[in-house]
């Protein structure tokens, strides 16, 4: 059964509020993995009654997921939730908490990123206007 461009357009909102869910409330996660129907239509994504759910967190099982762009990936999501409706059996892929560096930068690094632009922040007119 294909699915409508609007359906398409909810499940993304759906998934992309599951997917930050799990990453920022451990309580959701957890949910997630115990009780996935539940939690699915807390973010509101509703299953057909009598269908199988099944939720993959963490890290993809191969290296080669890692290299496909996002919108690939999504893509794939999507196609897995349309196929759902055909088997009766949803199957949601929910990757690792994105890691940030926080490092700190150094003076150099600092310089790099402003672009080695100086500007004047005194509360008198630009002086650079001339």
């Amino acid at each position: 059964m294909a699915i409508s461009e609007k359906q398409k357009g909810d499940f993304v909102d759906a998934y992309t509020k599951a997917l930050l869910a799990s990453w920022s409330d451990e309580d959701y996660a957890s949910r997630l993995e115990s009780d996935p129907r539940t939690a699915l239509a807390e973010v509101g994504l509703f299953l057909p009654a009598g269908a199988s759910v099944h939720v993959e967190t963490g890290a993809p099982a191969s290296t080669t997921v890692e290299t496909v762009e996002p919108q690939a990936r999504l893509q794939r999501q999507v196609d897995l939730y349309e196929a759902g409706f055909a088997s009766g059996h949803f199957e949601f892929h929910m990757p690792a908490t994105p890691q940030i560096d926080t490092a700190e930068l150094d003076i150099e690094d600092l310089a790099s990123v402003s672009g080695g632009i100086t500007c004047c922040s005194c509360c008198c007119p630009c002086c650079c206007c001339g």
